[in-house]
This record gives structure tokens, C-alpha cells and sequence, in this order.
């Protein structure tokens, strides 16, 4: 291992010889790992009865996956950084496919969730692509390649619903996790043979301690989260694992500060262009969920309410499905904005945009037409946001800690969306109507949740105008002091 000092991500590329293709891979890997996030939509009804267990449960192949997704990115993101974001994007892969074997192979709940668990610890394949392309694209393609890598995380969970719930409908509820797997083989092979391994590495001992303090922080985090309301949000056992949190988060953060090869750099982290991009992201995140929480359920609710509009599954994936192209589509009209104004105009443009797609919501809700509006219209948002959070993270960290960097933007994006789900799960199980002896949440209940997924998106405007404004053709600086690389022949 050398002890020559880093250099900048410019002077560590050597540009692959088909760029091009190394972006559609990669982009492909992060589509595939999206889709996990809404593989299982269609059939979480039917979970109980699949896998002989109760609803309660069942629940766990959901929340399964969050919880191992949080733990995997940050450590996969240090891991690259050390020993090749090529090599553990693969590693990503293999849990991948592995994971949706096992659970193609299930019928009974232990066995799903193991499945489930290994689907999440691929998770870091989107952040991992983004640090590969900084590192081998040339400085033109960077912007519109990483837009689009970042966008790819709404692009599978958007076009994956629709393609899952016809699965779902007319064919054996296995066959959806055998066509991960399938999926999952095909990146596997197309990075093995076309991506090439980034020659900046940092060197260093990895961090065990801060890893373990980090996973239990965040288990006991997320689980509260997304179980509090099924455990009560004053039961001991909610109370108990967000005060388990605060304790290991904060004896996590002052180990982290006096460890010599942290898993995290915490002084890093509150940068201030890091910082207020990581809090824009959450706010990001829970804004972006607001929306795939209620216009599912707008959809289907039956049209005696006087708001549903009584569609099936199949229809609400259909609907939800241009909101992915329109992300897509705005990749590279991202990346012309940020390569001009800078990221930090694509991001307030994007916030922006959002705020007015969940205005229109409240107004617009009683046509299929208006949420297919709404989606495409946040959807443009939200690929403004995500195109800009790569740019601004790697605008301000050393090329050796890119994948550990955008690893933590992303976990900031995954808690943004945790909290987002159980506040409007709260706010939907509060102000309700009977129907047929059922609670069904009221239109009220919806346009609140839409009315805070509007003041999420201002929020994000609000953090971001904190950001520090680069001039368009002055790149900003690595910072210093750089860690040490490993160069790989």
C-alpha cells in the first residue's frame, strides 16, 4: 500500500473506453436494486396467508429490508473506498440475487425475512455507481451520469410497481423474486464485464466498533420508527428503543470523533455544503414517500367514500409508472442547470417544484388524470433534487471518501422516508370515516399529509439556500488532508 498522498478525483480517472455503456450499467444495477423497494407492494394483503402468519408478522418482510438497507449502506460505502467500489457493487449484486432466491424459495415467514434482508444489504449499489463515475467518467459526462445514476433510485420503485402487480395478477406470487434474481444475474454479469474497477482507494484499518455502534443506533431508530405505531408510540418498548438510539448514536459519534479511521468522518459530515445537503435530502426523502403513500391509497379506496376512485393495483403502477420517466427525463435538463447555475439552484429549482406538485394535489385529486399529473409533476421535482445531492456531496469530500460520502446522503434520504411513513400513517389512522363498519382515512387526512409533504419540500428550499454558491467554471477544491490510496495496476 502506498503512503503517496491522494490525488483529486480529475488526476485518479482514467476514462473507460465506452463510457457510455459504463453509465447504462450502472444505472441498470441501481433500477434493479430500486425495484426491492416495491417488489413487494402488490402482495403485502396476501403476505399473511402466503407465509402462514399473522398480519403483524408478515409486516417484518417489509420492514426487514429498511432495517438491513440502513446498516449496509454506510458500511458498503466505507468498504469501497477501501477495497474497491467495483468490488463490493458486485458483493451488492451477489446479496442481491441471492436474497430473491431464498425468498423465491419461501412459503413460510422466517425464510422470507432472511430473504428480505439480504435484498436491503444491496441497498449501497446507487451510491457505489455514483463514486465509480466520478472516478472514471470524464469531466463532461459526470453531471448528466451521476443525475441519472441518483435518479435511478425513483426510477425502479416507480416503473417496478406496475410490472410487480401484473406479476402479481397473473402468475404465481414466487415468479416476482425470481425475476429479481433474473435481473439481478444480468447486472451482476454487464458490471463484471464492462464497469471497470476505480483506482482510487483509501488505505487504513476498517473501523468494527463504529460499524456495530452505528447498526445499533440505527436499528433501534428505524425500528421505532416504523413500528411505533403498531406498538403504541407511548409503549415502553417504542419509548425504550428511540432512547436506546439517542444513547448509541451520541457514545457512537464521540468514538467516531477520536478514532483515527473513523467508518464515518463526522468533521466531514458537518461541512457545511455536506451538512445542508444531507438535511435537504431528509427532507427530500420524506417528501417524496408523502407521495407514494397517498396516491396508492386515493386510488384504490372504493368510490363510496366520495374521494376514491376505486382502481386496482395494476392501474395505481400504471399511474404511478410515468412519474420514473419524467425523473429519468430530467436527468441530463439537471445536469445542464447544475453544470451552469450550479447544484445549488438544481436543488431550490427542484424543491420548488415539488412544494407546487403537492399544492396541485390538494386541489387536484378526484381524476385519474390529476394523479398522474402530480406524479410526473413531482416526479421532474424530485429528479431535479436527486441530480444535485451527488454533485454537491462530491464538491465537497476528498475522491477517497466519495462512496462513504454519497453512502450517508442516501441512509439521509432512507430516514427522510422512514419518518415520512409512520407521520402519515399517524396523521391517516386520526382522521378517519366509517365505511361498512371499516375506518378508511378521510380526505382531510390525505390533503394534511399532502399539505406536509408540501411544507417537507419548502423545507428543503429553505436548507439548501444555506448551501455555499460554487461559481459554474470553478470547480470546488478537495478538501484537506487527503487519506492515502492504494493504486491498482
Amino acid at each position: 500500500m502506498s503512503d503517496a498522498p491522494a490525488r483529486p478525483a480529475e488526476a485518479g480517472r482514467s476514462a473507460p473506453a465506452r463510457p457510455g455503456a459504463v453509465v447504462a450499467v450502472l444505472a441498470l444495477a441501481g433500477i434493479t436494486v430500486s425495484l426491492m423497494q416495491t417488489l413487494v407492494i402488490p402482495i403485502v394483503p396476501e403476505l399473511p396467508g402466503y407465509l402462514h402468519a399473522s398480519a403483524s408478522d408478515a409486516a417484518w418482510a417489509v420492514t426487514a429490508t429498511l432495517l438491513a438497507a440502513a446498516v449496509a449502506t454506510p458500511v458498503a460505502g466505507r468498504l469501497g473506498d477501501m477495497f474497491g467500489k467495483r468490488r463490493l457493487l458486485m458483493v451488492s449484486l451477489v446479496l442481491l440475487v441471492a436474497g430473491s432466491v431464498v425468498c423465491a424459495l419461501s412459503d413460510t415467514l422466517v425464510p422470507m425475512i432472511v430473504g428480505r434482508a439480504l435484498q436491503g444489504l444491496a441497498a449501497a449499489v446507487v451510491p457505489l455507481g455514483i463514486s465509480i463515475m466520478r472516478d472514471e467518467l470524464p469531466p463532461e459526462k459526470l453531471a448528466g451520469s451521476t443525475a441519472l445514476m441518483s435518479a435511478s433510485l425513483g426510477v425502479g420503485g416507480a416503473l417496478g410497481l406496475p410490472a410487480a402487480a401484473f406479476i402479481a395478477d397473473h402468475f404465481d406470487w414466487h415468479v416476482l423474486f425470481w425475476t429479481s434474481a433474473s435481473l439481478g444475474v444480468v447486472a451482476f454479469v454487464c458490471v463484471l464485464g464492462l464497469v471497470p474497477e476505480s483506482r482510487v482507494r483509501t488505505g487504513g484499518r476498517f473501523d468494527v466498533a463504529g460499524a456495530l455502534g452505528m447498526a445499533v443506533g440505527l436499528v433501534s431508530l428505524l425500528l421505532a420508527i416504523s413500528k411505533g405505531a403498531d406498538w403504541g408510540w407511548g409503549s415502553g418498548t417504542t419509548l425504550g428503543l428511540l432512547a436506546l438510539a439517542v444513547v448509541v448514536l451520541l457514545g457512537w459519534g464521540l468514538f467516531e470523533l477520536r478514532t483515527a479511521q473513523p467508518l464515518v468522518d463526522l468533521r466531514t459530515t458537518v461541512r457545511r455544503q455536506v451538512l445542508f445537503t444531507n438535511l435537504a435530502s431528509i427532507a427530500f426523502g420524506f417528501s417524496m414517500f408523502a407521495m407514494s403513500l397517498v396516491l396508492p391509497q386515493l386510488l384504490q379506496l372504493p368510490t363510496q367514500t366520495g374521494y376514491g376512485l376505486g382502481r386496482s393495483m395494476l392501474t395505481v403502477g400504471l399511474v404511478m409508472a410515468p412519474q420514473g420517466l419524467v425523473m429519468m427525463a430530467m436527468a441530463p435538463v439537471s445536469a445542464m442547470i447544475t453544470k451552469s447555475r450550479g447544484p445549488k439552484i438544481t436543488l431550490m429549482i427542484g424543491a420548488v417544484i415539488v412544494a407546487a406538485g403537492y399544492a396541485l394535489n390538494i386541489v387536484l385529486m378526484s381524476e385519474v388524470w390529476h394523479l398522474v399529473l402530480v406524479s410526473c409533476v413531482i416526479g421532474a421535482g424530485v429528479g431535479f433534487a436527486y441530480g444535485a445531492m451527488p454533485a454537491l456531496i462530491m464538491g465537497a469530500v476528498p475522491a477517497s471518501e466519495t462512496a462513504a460520502a454519497n453512502s450517508l446522503n442516501t441512509l439521509m434520504r432512507s430516514i427522510g422516508t422512514s419518518v415520512a411513513s409512520a407521520v402519515a400513517g399517524v396523521i391517516l389512522a386520526q382522521l378517519t370515516i366509517s365505511l361498512g363498519g371499516h375506518a378508511l382515512p378521510s380526505e382531510n387526512g390525505f390533503k394534511a399529509v399532502m399539505a406536509l409533504g408540501a411544507g417537507a419540500a419548502a423545507l428543503a428550499f429553505v436548507l439548501a439556500s444555506f448551501l455555499p454558491r460554487h461559481r459554474p467554471d470553478t470547480p470546488a477544491p478537495t478538501p484537506t488532508p487527503e487519506p492515502t490510496t492504494e493504486r491498482v495496476a
